[in-house]
């Protein structure tokens, strides 16, 4: 009997592993890979729907009796080459880049010093000013269009690009404070006060230790600041009439769309090749962005 009994005991105890390992494959691939996948195709599925709509034919466009929807059967360059040159895309999108660029730029400079001075210099009430700065990125630009236009006619800036230059750090500005506070807190104050023991003073300590240390969160917040000007729409839109200035997420709605008629593989194209510059601009500094998510320096 107990020669019989222990054979058994020994597959049972095999077996029982299996049956783990199995239940945690069955797991894992119920928790992680599936609802990965599912978040995969929910996400990709708009930019491969704008790519085949770029690349078809309008006969493949507007006949789904005959062609695959999700296919293309006859690719074409058709509407890529009537958006290069039979519109002014080219201009729309060197006027996005140029705005996108400056307002980054000047927001980034303003958003630097004003970070420093509410996490660095201690004063009384700096952390509501913090929150306030904060509170004013979250005003909608609905609030914000009457006054802004305003300004902006009296200045004489309407219809130019330099109206959207000055109009965009409004929101910028407030967005990358709040974000470079978080980041400045996350560099230890014992590197400043070893400098400020030494002589340096404040715009040296600045300049030579805190901004090498946060260049990570300089990205990051060049990074949002770049999307978000790249994609505003509301105050393109308002405060620019002439085709030639419009920049590309207004361009493309206005100029190619005639009464209701849409040019679906124009549009398509010109979505496709407007979110180029930003995919480029993410896959050159995605690894300072992902280091700028972990903090600074660790004490």
């Amino acid at each position: 009997m107990s020669a019989t009994t222990e054979p058994q005991q020994t597959n049972a105890a095999t077996a029982q592993p299996e049956t783990m390992t199995w239940d945690s494959r069955s797991r894992r691939m119920v928790t992680i890979y599936v609802p990965l996948v599912c978040f995969l195709i929910i996400l990709l599925f708009p930019f491969y729907w704008m790519t085949i709509t770029a690349f078809k034919p309008n006969a493949e466009l507007y006949d789904y009796g005959r062609h695959n929807p999700f296919w293309i059967s006859s690719p074409t360059l058709d509407h890529i080459r009537l958006l290069l040159f039979g519109t002014a895309y080219p201009r729309w999108l060197m006027t996005t880049m140029i705005v996108s660029v400056c307002a980054t730029v000047l927001s980034l400079l303003s958003s630097t010093l004003a970070a420093y001075a509410i996490q660095r210099l201690r004063y009384k009430g700096s952390q509501y000013v913090g929150l306030a700065i904060y509170l004013a990125y979250l005003v909608p630009p609905s609030i914000l269009f009457i006054p802004l236009a305003t300004m902006v006619f009296q200045l004489g800036l309407f219809d130019s690009p330099m109206a959207l230059i000055l109009v965009y750090p409004t929101f910028l500005i407030p967005f990358c404070t709040w974000l470079l506070i978080g980041y400045f807190k996350s560099i230890p104050f014992e590197l400043e006060e070893c400098a400020l023991i030494d002589g340096a003073t404040r715009l040296q300590i600045l300049w030579q230790i805190t901004l090498p240390l946060a260049v990570p969160g300089l990205i990051s917040a060049g990074i949002f600041s770049f999307t978000l000007s790249w994609n505003e729409f509301i105050y393109a839109l308002a405060f620019i009439q002439s085709s030639e200035n419009k920049t590309v997420p207004v361009a493309i709605l206005t100029e190619l769309v005639t009464g209701d008629v849409y040019q679906w593989g124009a549009l398509m194209a010109g979505s496709l090749l407007g979110s180029l510059p930003v995919a480029i601009f993410y896959s050159f500094f995605v690894d300072y962005y992902v280091s700028s998510l972990t903090g600074a320096v660790k004490e």
